[in-house]
């Protein structure tokens, strides 16, 4: 099967879900890496993007009570916060004054914060730092917000919009399989009211990421459902910049017992596949952070033509356990020694400035 691919790619055809999952599972690790890695040159050249960001949290109260997530906390906890939208402008300055250009923020799903809240915390941070790309507020965090509000899901986004809101993360899908979430997350949106989500704000000009967390208990082919879905809505909106994969992180969790860490390969194997799969998808997001320097910089070996982020601010994969920091330098030392050249790009991916020295 493996000839019958690289002749389908090499033509510009699309594979198919079985192709992909043939990829994913069976394809020799050296053609399939070639494959990825010649297909992300096509692309990108020796190019591998990274941006300068934070991602501050401004609570960790949340009702989905996900069985895989040690950040949230339940009311009562002495651990729980709730940041002042003056705490949230401080920690962000921080990080500005650190070099960052990108506010990747989230929280948990509290529906007792009104509405009023995250509007005021938006108009805050525009107001502070006009120049700072504000990528706000995962699918489910605009679910809660909509139902604290009284709105649609279109009316949150307009008005976030409207108050200074550019992108938006992907966090939150997990795995795009219903059986998947009900058995991990059954508190948390539906796979479909994710892409709706999405697709709305696509529609109105908002470009987001798409993520997957993968080692959930799903089964191969639900990580090949997870690509094919994104693909559909991405042929009908265009909106996604990145396709963002990452492994569960066992910690201090109830699904510990059940989950193991996952092998470096697989989240290469991974990679690759996005990679040839997501044909509709400009660009796939290595990980220096979530899977490790070395397997991050291996990622671009396997087709990822971005770096991720420096995140000068990160706290829930921190409470697990994983805690892994980098600096500018050292990102851009990883990259060239992956024999490529790092880039610094904003948010939507354009490029700002090529790191020669």
């Amino acid at each position: 099967m493996i000839d019958n691919i690289r002749k389908k790619l090499n033509a510009g055809k699309r594979l198919s879900p079985k192709e992909g999952l043939y990829l994913l599972v069976e394809a020799p690790l050296d053609d399939l890496s070639e494959m990825a890695f010649l297909d992300k040159k096509r692309r990108s050249g020796n190019h591998v993007t990274f941006v300068l960001d934070t991602n501050p949290n401004y609570t960790n109260l949340c009702d989905c009570h996900c069985s895989f997530c040690f950040f949230y906390r339940k009311h009562g906890d002495e651990d729980a916060f709730i940041l002042t939208k003056e705490q949230v402008v401080e920690r962000v300055g921080k990080a500005v004054n650190a070099g960052a250009t990108t506010v990747l923020m989230q929280g948990g799903c509290h529906p007792g914060l009104p509405v009023e809240y995250y509007f005021d915390m938006v108009t805050e941070l525009r107001q502070a730092f006009p120049e700072v790309h504000l990528h706000l507020f995962s699918p489910p965090e605009i679910i809660s917000i909509a139902k604290s509000g009284k709105l649609t899901v279109r009316a949150v986004l307009q008005k976030l919009q409207a108050l200074g809101l550019k992108s938006l993360p992907g966090g939150g899908a997990e795995i795009l399989v219903e059986k998947v979430r009900q058995a991990v997350s059954p508190g948390k949106c539906s796979a479909a009211d994710w892409l709706n989500v999405m697709k709305e704000a696509h529609l109105l000009g908002l470009k987001t990421t798409a993520t997957m967390v993968y080692g959930l208990g799903e089964t191969d082919q639900d990580e090949i459902t997870h690509l094919a879905t994104i693909r559909d809505l991405q042929d009908e909106t265009g909106g996604f910049t990145a396709f963002v994969p990452w492994s569960f992180k066992p910690g201090k969790n109830s699904v510990t017992s059940t989950n193991t860490v996952i092998p470096g390969v697989k989240y290469l194997r991974i990679l690759a596949t996005a990679r040839l799969f997501l044909d509709n998808f400009p660009h796939i997001q290595a990980s220096w952070f979530s899977e490790g320097k070395r397997t991050g910089q291996l990622g671009l070996l396997f087709g990822a033509d971005d770096f991720g982020g420096t995140l000068f601010e990160e706290h829930v994969l921190k409470t697990a356990g994983h805690d892994v920091r980098s600096g500018v330098e050292e990102v851009k030392a990883l990259i060239r020694g992956a024999g490529m050249i790092p880039v610094r790009r904003n948010t939507l991916y354009q490029e700002l400035e090529v790191c020669t020295v």
